[in-house]
């Protein structure tokens, strides 16, 4: 029966350009990037690579957008997918499982232990809808006040909520303004950004620029007779990530949040792209010395195997006689399957010490592209922390954004015709960045220092195609 099952489904299987014609007129390419104009098909993946139909390996350093910090397939949390998929793979929210429980009281818990603070941890599905969830929370414990501050270069998703305040007008423009809007501040990006100014001194700018708005009610943001801002938070990525993965000095945030307490202003920090050791930390904003009063969280969580995003908050904001049974609803959040998957991927990196091998191995990786940069002029800025490295593609001064080359070395990649000691190789690039100049690299926290120096190698190899072509 087997044999005759795989016969007929190997008979049924459609070729790559039929599938393609059938994406051409079913498929809406409003849930899709479309970066390129045919978009790959990949069948099977496994640790840092992905592979076509032909079994080619594709080593990929964007990992989903930062959401399979973990490597493809990792068994441990692929086989906690299968445990709870055989025995409570459903449930509705009105009942209680246990693991979403238990993932709660350890974000909870980990989070009282780093800031000191009790709190209260929330679910969702997607990182957007997370975003959304924490509007509602911001608004509902600030009286309704819809202004929000938000960077120039951040980026919180596409629902209506959340491309309000995110930078890009290009995400909202065609579909008008709803709820919550933002005033976006300028992000301490240093390579473009004052010369002659160092990146400390550009981060102690950019907070007294932000200051400036609350010296006076004529400023606009403030009344200083009441003691009231009109705006109820402010959105942050410590590390942007659509935004080019910027890296801001380590004073800027401890100085940002000084105006934010001084003038009843909220920080919520979104770390949907950032979180789960991306940068060496569970959080990234616990690089910056700074208490948030919300954490957003999503991707790496479950390590891309099923959706589920969530924040926690302080009690204040989050507890049952301010945000009741009701306030916010997804049929799916704190589903099973993703509290199951959540629960193990905390309990694994519990028992490794993520902090020193992921800032160990984005050493190596970022030693490596400060040598590409030595060697190719088009490479303007490298920068990173943990395994979030960013390559930023330059013209021959060094310094003008050319995006056209960035598209053509990110195309050159999925072509799939680098050879390496016999073995051909394909290379899975993401293009990031305020002029989209910059490869945004996120590697799996798993990545091998082989595959590392494969990493490299291959990145060189593209950018001297690119000086020749």
């Amino acid at each position: 029966m087997t044999k005759v099952l795989k016969k007929q489904s190997s008979a049924t299987r459609l070729s790559e350009s039929e599938l393609r014609k059938m994406e051409e007129k079913y498929c809406s390419y409003g849930d899709t990037v479309h970066y390129m104009e045919k978009p790959k098909f990949f069948e099977t993946c496994e640790g840092s690579f992905l592979y076509d139909a032909k079994g080619t390996p594709f080593l990929d350093l964007q990992m989903w957008y930062s959401a399979v910090n973990f490597g493809y397939r990792n068994p441990r949390l692929n086989e906690a997918a299968k445990r709870q998929l055989d025995t409570l793979p459903q449930v509705a929210s009105q009942y209680l499982h246990r693991e979403k429980v238990e993932l709660a009281a350890r974000i909870a818990e980990d989070a009282k232990r780093k800031f000191g603070m009790d709190g209260r941890v929330h679910f969702n599905v997607g990182g957007s809808q997370a975003i959304e969830d924490s509007l509602k929370l911001v608004r509902n414990f600030t009286g309704g006040k819809s202004l929000m501050f938000a960077f120039e270069g951040g980026y919180h998703g596409r629902t209506l909520g959340a491309t309000a305040i995110t930078s890009s007008y290009r995400y909202r423009r065609r579909y008008g303004h709803f709820g919550d809007r933002a005033q976006f501040i300028e992000f301490p990006y240093h390579f473009r950004g004052p010369k002659g100014m160092s990146k400390e001194e550009y981060g102690e700018a950019c907070v007294q620029k932000f200051a400036r708005l609350f010296e006076s009610e004529y400023n606009g943001v403030w009344d200083p007779k009441a003691g009231k801002a009109e705006y109820a938070a402010f959105y942050v990525e410590p590390i942007q990530g659509t935004g080019g993965y910027v890296i801001p000095p380590k004073n800027f945030f401890t100085g940002l949040k000084k105006v934010l307490d001084d003038h009843g202003i909220l920080m919520v920090v979104d770390e949907i792209q950032m979180g789960v050791y991306r940068t060496g930390k569970l959080w990234s904003i616990e690089h910056f010395g700074v208490k948030p009063d919300i954490i957003v969280f999503g991707k790496a969580i479950t390590n891309g195997l099923n959706p589920l995003s969530g924040l926690w908050a302080r009690e204040e904001l989050i507890n049952p006689k301010i945000f009741p049974p009701g306030s916010t609803h997804s049929t799916f959040a704190s589903n099973p399957m993703g509290t199951a998957v959540a629960l193990e991927t905390l309990k694994m990196i519990e028992e490794e010490d993520y902090e020193t091998m992921v800032m160990k191995k984005g050493a190596r990786f970022l030693d490596g592209i400060k040598e590409l940069k030595k060697k190719h002029a088009i490479i303007g800025d490298v920068d990173g922390l943990g395994l979030a490295l960013r390559i930023e593609v330059c013209g021959k001064d060094g310094y003008t954004p050319d995006k056209a080359t960035l598209d053509w070395i990110a195309e050159e990649g999925m072509k799939a015709d680098m050879k390496v000691n016999g073995k051909t190789y394909g290379l899975v690039l993401d293009v990031g960045g305020y002029h989209k100049n910059v490869i945004t690299l996120a590697p799996a926290l798993t990545i091998s220092n082989a595959e590392i120096d494969l990493a490299l190698w291959l990145l060189d190899e593209l950018f001297t195609r690119a000086k020749k072509r």
